[in-house]
C-alpha cells in the first residue's frame, strides 16, 4: 500500500515591478524634464532686449507739440514785419513801459538775442530804468515759454529723455529746481529760450524756475543795458567797466565749453 503525496504549498504571486517612467509624482512635485523637451530661454536682467520699448506719446500729445513749433515758427517770422526797437522808440506817454515789456517779452519768445535787446533798453530807458526793465521783461518771456512748453510740448517729449545725460539733466531740474535754474541763468554761455523749453519739459515747479531766472539774468543783464546806455560815449568809464564785464563773460563761456568738450581716447 502505497503512502499518499504530501500536498505542495501554494506559490505566492510574483510581484510587479512598475516602470520609472509610470511612477506617479507626488502633489507638489513636478516631473523630471525630458531631454527631448525644449528649454525657454533665459534672459539676463541686464540684456538689452529684455528692457521695455518707451511709450509712444498719443496723437493728442502730438498734436499739441505741432501747435506748440507753429506758435514759435510764427513769432519768429513775424520779426520780419516789424522791428522791436521802432516800436519802442515810437512808443511814449504812460503806455511806453508796457509796450516796452510787452516788445522784450515777444521778442524773447521769437528767439531774438537778449544782449540786443538789453542794449536796446539801455539805449532807450537808460540805465536806470533800463536794468529793471529788461529784468521784467525777461521774466515775462521766460514765463510765457514755460507755460506753452509745459501745456503743449511736455507730454509729447517727456518719454524722449532717456539716456544717462537727459536723465541726470532732469533728475537735477526736478530735485534741485531754484539751484539748477540759477546756474543756468548765471552761466553766459547758456542760451535763454533754450534754457526756458529745457525747463518746461523738466519737472521744475514754475515758482522756483521764475524767481531763479529773475535773480540769475541780473549780472548779464545789467552789464549790457549799461553798456548799450553809455554807447554814445565809449571812453567812460560805464562803458569802459561794462564792455570788460561782457569780455570777461565770453572768455568764461568760451573756456567752459572748452572744457566741456568731448575728449578723444588715445
Amino acid at each position: 500500500m502505497h503512502a499518499p503525496e504530501p500536498i505542495a504549498a501554494p506559490t505566492p504571486p510574483a510581484e510587479t515591478t512598475t516602470p520609472a517612467s509610470a511612477t506617479p509624482t507626488t502633489a507638489g512635485t513636478d516631473p523630471e524634464p525630458s531631454a527631448t523637451a525644449p528649454r525657454r530661454p533665459h534672459h539676463h536682467p541686464s540684456d538689452p532686449s529684455n528692457e521695455s520699448s518707451p511709450p509712444r506719446p498719443s496723437r493728442r500729445a502730438l498734436l499739441r507739440l505741432g501747435t506748440l513749433l507753429a506758435v514759435l515758427a510764427a513769432a519768429a517770422a513775424s520779426m520780419l514785419l516789424w522791428d522791436p526797437t521802432a516800436v519802442l522808440a515810437a512808443a511814449s506817454g504812460p503806455w511806453r513801459i508796457p509796450i516796452a515789456l510787452a516788445a522784450y517779452g515777444f521778442g524773447s519768445m521769437a528767439f531774438l538775442p537778449r544782449p540786443a535787446m538789453n542794449a536796446g533798453m539801455g539805449l532807450l530807458f537808460g540805465s536806470l530804468w533800463g536794468v529793471p526793465l529788461a529784468v521784467a521783461g525777461s521774466a515775462i518771456g521766460a514765463a510765457a515759454a514755460f507755460v506753452l512748453g509745459r501745456s503743449l510740448g511736455r507730454e509729447a517729449l517727456r518719454p524722449l529723455v532717456r539716456g544717462r545725460v537727459l536723465t541726470e539733466i532732469d533728475r537735477r531740474l526736478s530735485e534741485q529746481g531754484f539751484r539748477s535754474v540759477l546756474l543756468i541763468r548765471l552761466f553766459p554761455g547758456a542760451p535763454f529760450q533754450a534754457g526756458n523749453f529745457a525747463c518746461a519739459f523738466s519737472g521744475v515747479k514754475f515758482w522756483p524756475y521764475l524767481l531763479a531766472t529773475v535773480i540769475g539774468v541780473v549780472p548779464t543783464t545789467t552789464a549790457y543795458v549799461v553798456a548799450g546806455a553809455s554807447a554814445s560815449s565809449p571812453t567812460s568809464p560805464a562803458f569802459l567797466i561794462s564792455a570788460g564785464v561782457i569780455a570777461a563773460m565770453c572768455a568764461f563761456s568760451a573756456f567752459s565749453l572748452w572744457r566741456a568738450r568731448p575728449r578723444r581716447s588715445a
